[in-house]
This record gives C-alpha cells, sequence and structure tokens, in this order.
C-alpha cells in the first residue's frame, strides 16, 4: 500500500491557485473549481492509499474555508477579476463568430453572475437594441458565415446549400432570423471589410 499523500494546506492550494492563474484567466468561480477539483484528486488518491472515507471527507470540508480566503484574496490582488473576465471573453468569442446570446450563456457557464454579464456585454459589443450592439451582432454572423462557407463566402464550386439549412446553423449558434438573413445577402466585399472593422475594434 502506498504513503498517504500530505493533505492539501492553505499554502499549498494557494500556490496552485497562482500557478493557475500565471497560465489562465479565470473567474472566482473557475479559480474555486480549480482548487475544488485539486482537493478531491488529493481525496482519490488518499483513499486508494487506505485511508478511511470520513477522515478524507473532513478533511476535504476543512479545506473549504482556504479555498474561499485564496479566492477570496486572489481577487483581492486584481488577479481574479469577473468584470474584466468578462469583457474579454465576450470580445474573443463574438469575434470568433459567437451571437451575443452565445456569449451570455458561455459566461453564466463560467460562473459569471447576470449583472457582470450584462455590463461586460454593453462594454465589449454595445446595447444590445443600440446600433453598435445590432453592428457587433451582425459582423459575428459574418464571422460564422464565413467560416461555414455561407452566404457572401459561398464557394462558387460548391453547390449552395439549402436556406433553411443554413438558417437553421445560424439559429444553433444564437443569431436572430433577421441578422442571419442580413448576412447571408451581403456582398463579399462588405462583409469583409465589416468585419476587419469589427475585430479591430
Amino acid at each position: 500500500m502506498s504513503e498517504i499523500p500530505p493533505a492539501p494546506d492553505h499554502q499549498s492550494l494557494r500556490e496552485a491557485a497562482i500557478a493557475h492563474l500565471a497560465r489562465f484567466a479565470t473567474t472566482r468561480q473557475g479559480l474555486r473549481q480549480v482548487l475544488q477539483r485539486r482537493v478531491k484528486r488529493w481525496g482519490v488518491r488518499a483513499a486508494r492509499a487506505g485511508m478511511f472515507a470520513e477522515d478524507i471527507a473532513l478533511t476535504e470540508q476543512e479545506c473549504q474555508p482556504f479555498i474561499e480566503d485564496i479566492v477570496a484574496s486572489m481577487e483581492e490582488m486584481g488577479a481574479v477579476d469577473d468584470a474584466g473576465f468578462a469583457r474579454s471573453k465576450a470580445r474573443n468569442l463574438s469575434r470568433s463568430g459567437r451571437s451575443r446570446r452565445a456569449v451570455q450563456a458561455q459566461l453564466q457557464a463560467k460562473g459569471v453572475d447576470g449583472e457582470t454579464i450584462r455590463h461586460a456585454l454593453d462594454d465589449s459589443l454595445g446595447h444590445a437594441g443600440d446600433e453598435q450592439g445590432r453592428q457587433a451582432e451582425l459582423a459575428a454572423a459574418l464571422v460564422l458565415a464565413r467560416k461555414r462557407g455561407v452566404g457572401p463566402f459561398a464557394r462558387p464550386d460548391r453547390p449552395e446549400k439549402e436556406r433553411m439549412k443554413v438558417l437553421a446553423i445560424f439559429a444553433r449558434n444564437g443569431f436572430t432570423q433577421d441578422v442571419a438573413s442580413q448576412a447571408l445577402e451581403m456582398e463579399r466585399e462588405e462583409a469583409e471589410d465589416m468585419i476587419i472593422a469589427f475585430r479591430s475594434l
């Protein structure tokens, strides 16, 4: 039977948090999950080494306040910034062809709260109803059209996909039918100019 590994403590978890943040931007919830997974992995190794399940559960429970303290201190230091993360992620996802709705869903999945998401989307992509917001959504739809080779980016040597199937691609990616139709009917040169302008913002 192998030796029981040393239990995670405040110091080792803090070092793990710093190592993770040096490589990845994340949210409070993201960092919390990274540290919780680390504790769980220790629990699996400890169980294999013969430690009792109740003792493992107790140690894992004792680690939770350390994790909350570390997450809070990393936020205080500015190493974790949900608002900054959300703004950056919103811009990057949108520029890769994701709709506002898809960006919102991704940020929610990362544990960012609704208010922070709303501000991030408005800051990065403009308000949903205003001209900047509409242009950002259309440009993101054009990026998707280019990726899928449809609309202004359809290749002449390939058969045109059925319009309903193409609209379904946009719908699955969170774009409204209006935005999808506008993107599909645009001239290639205008579409390319719009993507370039959007990505240079």
